[in-house]
């Protein structure tokens, strides 16, 4: 199975081009299975008023879910799963945040369950803050009660997402203490690095397994194509995970 994860920057490339086509373009190329996309926009008048996930997920066959981590008015901007599996919803919701810092995006996430071949598989997107006490306290509640801690976030799980933190900080270390890094079940090193896309050097988009899930390959196409269309390079995560896990 292959999951891709990708922080679409609202499908503007660094050229400053709006391009939804070229963003279903990268995609494509690797055929995932489960698709975690950040920094969608849905119905915004700077892209154009197009619902980003919808579009994306027509152009690769896909069934979305889409949850706004934030609304103004009748817009939306969030994260949205993509799969061609059969698929149920299993919670959306918002992260906590810190008062009295101006200019905070809030922050949210969204799991799905999905069936591949007869196994259910937990998906959570997220996509933290970037304020270090703000990722603390979102890194913490993604560990707890109300995601990986829940008591139906059984079996395989992963969680995914631009978490804007790299492996030495304490948001990541939170993470990392309930739920094995993908890169660092392989040993590899150097590590697959994805932003900035042009010249990937920080490592801040991650995927996080349960023991049962078993990692097989982690790469970050560095394509033209993929430079040129989102801010981030796309992390493609290949796992397996054993029947009746």
């Amino acid at each position: 199975m292959r999951l891709l994860t990708y922080n679409v920057h609202r499908c503007v490339g660094v050229d400053r081009r709006l391009d939804v086509e070229r963003i279903a373009a990268v995609i494509a190329e690797h055929e995932p299975d489960i698709v975690c996309l950040q920094e969608l926009d849905v119905g915004r008048a700077r892209t154009g008023g197009v619902d980003q996930a919808r579009a994306i997920a027509d152009r690769l066959s896909m069934a979305v879910r889409f949850h706004p981590a934030m609304r103004i008015e009748a817009e939306e901007y969030g994260d949205a799963i993509l799969t061609r599996w059969p698929e149920r919803l299993i919670r959306v919701g918002a992260l906590p945040t810190v008062r009295g810092i101006p200019g905070l995006e809030p922050r949210g996430a969204l799991w799905v369950r999905i069936e591949i071949e007869g196994v259910e598989v937990n998906v959570i997107n997220t996509h933290l803050g970037l304020v270090p006490r703000e990722q603390r306290l979102q890194a913490a509640a993604l560990v707890g009660k109300d995601w990986v801690g829940h008591p139906e976030c059984v079996g395989p799980t992963l969680l995914a997402g631009d978490f804007n933190a790299t492996s030495i900080t304490r948001p990541y270390q939170t993470i990392a203490r309930k739920l094995e890094d993908c890169q660092r079940q392989l040993g590899l090193k150097p590590s697959v690095k994805t932003f900035p896309s042009g010249f990937p050097a920080i490592r801040i988009d991650h995927v996080f397994v349960t023991p049962d899930v078993r990692i097989t390959g982690v790469k970050a196409p560095f394509s033209p194509l993929s430079r040129m269309a989102s801010d981030h390079l796309p992390l493609v995560v290949d796992f397996e995970v054993q029947a009746g896990s």
